[in-house]
């Protein structure tokens, strides 16, 4: 598995040190954070304030190795995407799990395609998200 700073220099960012600390934190952390948990989790670094997180974990999204999931509440959560996942979301206390399955990927590239040929749209991203209750709240 490549480290961040060999990420980034494959998808031709500089690897600052902001970018080297939150993306190897996304690498390490499955938590689908939002930016104030990043703060939190690194506000050792005082080259790190908000405006810092919000402009990286956007340049992050836009070469395709982060993607932001909006929950229910209207927050904004992180998640490294390398390897093609989705997620499901529950709708009562919001929290988020990764699903991995199978092929995935040659699943969504057809959903990608389909929809380009439907609409004549050209995808450039895409997530696919599903809702539910999670065994706590289910439990509840």
């Amino acid at each position: 598995m490549a480290t961040a700073k060999e990420l980034l220099h494959m998808s031709h960012l500089k690897a600052t040190k902001p970018r080297i600390k939150i993306l190897e934190y996304l690498m390490a952390h499955h938590n689908h954070p939002t930016v104030d948990t990043i703060f939190t989790e690194l506000a050792q670094d005082e080259q790190l304030n908000k405006a810092t997180i919000y402009n990286t974990l956007n340049t992050l999204i836009n070469v395709g190795i982060v993607i932001e999931i909006k929950n229910g509440d209207n927050s904004s959560h992180y998640d490294y995407f390398i390897k093609p996942h989705f997620h499901i979301i529950c709708k009562n206390c919001g929290k988020i799990s990764d699903v991995f399955y199978p092929d995935f990927d040659k699943i969504e590239n057809k959903m990608r395609y389909e929809a380009e040929k439907q609409t004549g749209f050209i995808a450039s991203s895409s997530h696919l998200e599903i809702y539910g209750l999670c065994q706590n709240c289910k439990n509840k």
